[in-house]
């Protein structure tokens, strides 16, 4: 599938966009104030070990100490055995109090941002990626992406281990080919394997010279991510409206990604590029509940801590000549918007999709293969299982950063995330009760109410009433003062 990418630079942030069929179907943000911490390698120091958690805690200087589970701590394997993220984890674990202990210096890696109240999460095992290959210092294991297709593994991993083996005198470790290293030159893999060595040399020497919690390693920026993860044989072009920018760009581009830097294009209309596609208004709607579909269907996005669910309805559509029919064909809508709904709004880890109940098995069959087609474009490892007798899809999609609305929002001052508030009512029946409550313990000559305007409107109105009733009944006076700055959940009762 054809693409292009935008990309749109301010001092303050940068903002890509991949677009397909001129529809956005990823973006990714990076604040100068708030750039993301994955591939970063720190000197870290461990400040606790859990036993019982079988996990670590590691102060790398940041606002929170990082996660470090035993699972991710890196452990040698004889006999050429690919590295631990790379095999099955069926052979027992060293418990991580025989590995690490309290204020060990340790070299680690982020592999998950900080997302929400949780800290980072660390690797041991580290790797280096470069523009063809990933570097794995501690390891002697070569391998080949999943990506590239069965038939050429076999060959290309025999080519990479003799280009590895030839440059031996400059260090050992292990090689990844990565998808887009597939029709690389002998001499330009060299060049990576020599550059990826370089760079880890001097991480090992400026590890022997730092004190722990010092960034050893700054993984690139997303501009140069940019070029060297994005960009791939489907790309048509790549433009930014910065001169400065595309310029620098152009130059690393140059070094190393000449194929993508030669698809660069420094982008000059007044119009701003991202009202190219409306962008921002599909950015927009990617931060709120429901999704609408062309067929008159409609998706509801709820996004939690735990998971985020995703529910398909008709809606308005009623197109088809029967009930099985329209819902079917909505499904089948729904299931490509989900898929390009999950890359927009970038959702990660358990995702519940509740498509519309379908009674025939070949109508769940095709909908169940068209949403597994549609995943298949995104870059972010998925898992989709099947139908459950529910009639539920469960999926996972691997969450390495925050999801586009974590990103950008923050909950409501009002409710507080919760999407709701109580009534007016309510609050002032909660405000009736307090009184009460304060009215036995106290003997204040006078009760004053603080409230937002509505509730105190409504206290003057149709809950006059009841307020003159609760003041017979304390033999107390209860005044009323409507502030504007509260919100109507909020309420002060003053004791004069």
């Amino acid at each position: 599938m054809q693409q292009d990418i935008l990309i749109n630079w301010s001092p303050q942030e940068t903002r890509v966009a991949v677009v397909e069929h001129g529809a956005v179907q990823e973006l990714h943000v990076e604040r100068t104030l708030e750039r993301g911490l994955v591939g970063n390698i720190y000197l870290g120091k461990v400040s606790r070990v859990l036993p019982g958690m079988q996990s670590a805690f590691i102060d790398m200087g940041l606002e929170r100490a990082a996660f470090l589970h035993v699972a991710d701590v890196w452990q040698r394997q004889e006999g050429g055995e690919p590295p631990m993220a790379l095999r099955n984890k069926t052979e027992p674990l060293v418990p991580i109090e025989k590995q690490v202990f309290e204020g060990q210096a340790l070299m680690v890696q982020v592999i998950k941002d900080p997302i929400g109240t949780k800290g980072a999460r660390l690797s041991t095992q580290i790797s280096i990626a470069g523009r063809l290959l990933v570097f794995l210092p501690q390891d002697d294991h070569v391998g080949v992406s999943q990506k590239i297709p069965l038939t050429e593994r076999e060959a290309l991993r025999a080519r990479l281990q003799a280009l590895v083996g030839d440059k031996s005198s400059g260090g050992g470790g292990g090689f990844i080919l990565r998808t887009n290293g597939e029709d690389a030159t002998d001499e330009e893999l060299s060049e990576d394997i020599a550059y990826l060595r370089k760079t880890w040399a001097g991480i090992r020497e400026a590890a022997q010279r730092m004190p722990p919690r010092s960034l050893l390693y700054q993984d690139l920026n997303l501009l140069q991510r940019v070029l060297r993860d994005l960009v791939g044989e489907q790309t048509q072009s790549i433009r930014i409206d910065s001169n400065e920018q595309h310029a620098l760009m152009q130059s690393f581009g140059k070094e190393f990604m000449p194929a993508a830097a030669a698809k660069l294009q420094l982008y000059k209309m007044e119009r701003p590029i991202f009202d190219l596609y409306s962008i921002d208004e599909d950015v927009a709607r990617a931060l709120g509940r429901r999704v609408d579909l062309k067929s008159g269907g409609y998706l509801i996005v709820d996004q939690t801590e735990a998971l985020t669910t995703i529910d398909v309805n008709t809606g308005g559509y009623v197109g088809a000549r029967n009930f099985d029919d329209t819902i079917f064909k909505t499904n089948l809508e729904a299931a490509g918007a989900i898929a390009r709904q999950l890359r927009l709004r970038n959702l990660g880890g358990i995702v519940i999709v509740d498509f519309i109940d379908m009674v025939r098995e070949e109508h769940q069959s095709a909908v169940l293969s068209e949403f597994r087609k549609q995943l298949s474009r995104d870059r972010v490892k998925t898992m989709v299982g099947g139908f459950s007798q529910l009639g539920l899809v469960e999926m996972t999609r691997k969450r390495t950063r925050e999801s586009l609305a974590h990103m950008l929002c923050e909950p409501c001052p009002t409710c507080q995330g919760v999407g709701e508030i109580k009534t007016a009512r309510s609050i002032c029946y909660e405000i009736l009760r307090e009184v009460l409550r304060e009215a036995r313990q106290f003997n204040p000559r006078e009760f004053r109410v603080v409230a937002s305007p509505k509730v105190v409107e409504l206290f003057l109105d149709e809950e006059s009433q009841h307020l003159a009733g609760l003041s017979d009944f304390i033999g107390k006076p209860i005044s009323l003062h409507a502030e504007s700055i509260m919100g109507q959940e909020q309420y002060d009762i003053v004791l004069l």
